[in-house]
């Protein structure tokens, strides 16, 4: 699968992430194609998906925008749907976890009879994707390869990896960020269940960074049928990547040694893109208007939105 790398005016690096390629412009700015790559289970499947690249960008920068007024954010400019630009910041070396709910990986834990998760009580007698009392923080370590693991307040200070004043600060951010995302998923006829903030620091000030409130970086369910199916211990209607998930296990795939990707047929690859759109609508309350564009395209947009911040050939 060809794909191009770009050399852009005063690039100082380029990395190539599961599914995004990122390039550092004079130390200062990121540019952020987003491919049409998937992955799941810490693994890249074959074939991309149509237009998803363009669906989780745009809805990351529509989120980011909505919650500026929160939180200082890295995102500058969007020249194309799959591209973004915006400030370099030093990350810090964790992800804030917000549950709303007592879903996925928390819930696995609960049913493994543990109380605790992140050095977090959970209080007695919950059901699967249940309401907790409020909102919980379960942050995870940021892998650069393998998996994240669940870590706690008491082990991030005591390592030393953030100061207890910047961690107490990604804490009433991390609330607050949930808080407005609940609120504009209620709007939409959704339910917020957990997502994952990333912050880092550029001029001794905390921004938000990454994408925010996408399906890929969080749970939703469909609040009209929530209380239905939870009061019957039925599964939830979700909108999220788990539809990839669920494809993948069910044709024997969870990233295990030994095991094959399925093949990814035609049929499916349409099928995935088509989710990636109805999550979009939902989320954003537009129709999605799906865009091909050349290398030529990318390289003269993202050229001219440099221009803007100063930088030139």
């Amino acid at each position: 699968m060809h794909e191009d790398i770009f050399h852009f005016p005063q690039q100082t690096g380029f990395y190539r992430g599961k599914v995004r390629d990122v390039y550092e412009i004079d130390h200062r700015y990121l540019v952020m194609i987003v491919s049409d790559r998937i992955s799941a289970f810490d693994v890249i499947l074959p074939r991309p998906i149509p237009y998803k690249g363009q669906v989780l960008n745009q809805i990351a920068a529509a989120m980011l925008r909505a919650t500026a007024h929160l939180v200082p954010n890295w995102l500058i400019d969007t020249p194309l749907p799959h591209v973004s630009i915006g400030y370099k910041c030093q990350p810090f070396p964790l992800e804030m976890v917000v549950r709303g709910y007592l879903a996925g990986h928390a819930w696995r834990v609960y049913k493994s009879g543990k109380r605790e998760l992140c050095g977090v009580a959970l209080p007695e007698g919950l059901r699967e994707n249940a309401p907790l009392p409020q909102p919980i923080i379960t942050p995870t370590t940021k892998a650069h390869s393998g998996h994240d693991e669940d870590v706690s307040r008491e082990q991030i200070l005591q390592q030393g990896w953030i100061s207890e004043t910047d961690y107490s600060r990604l804490e009433t951010y991390a609330l607050q960020l949930f808080n407005e995302g609940q609120r504009l998923a209620r709007a939409r006829g959704l339910i917020l269940v957990d997502t994952k903030y990333e912050f880092g620091k550029k001029d001794n000030e905390i921004y938000l960074i990454d994408e925010v409130h996408t399906p890929d970086s969080s749970r939703y369910f469909y609040a009209d049928s929530y209380e239905e199916n939870f009061k019957h211990q039925r599964p939830q209607r979700q909108l999220s990547k788990e539809f990839v998930r669920e494809w993948l296990m069910e044709n024997g795939f969870q990233g295990r040694t030994g095991e094959q990707i399925p093949e990814m047929t035609n049929e499916q690859v349409q099928h995935f893109s088509q989710r990636y759109i109805e999550l979009y609508e939902q989320l954003i309350g537009k129709p999605f208007q799906p865009r091909s564009y050349t290398s030529q395209e990318v390289f003269e947009a993202v050229v001219e939105s440099l221009k803007q911040l100063g930088i030139r050939a």
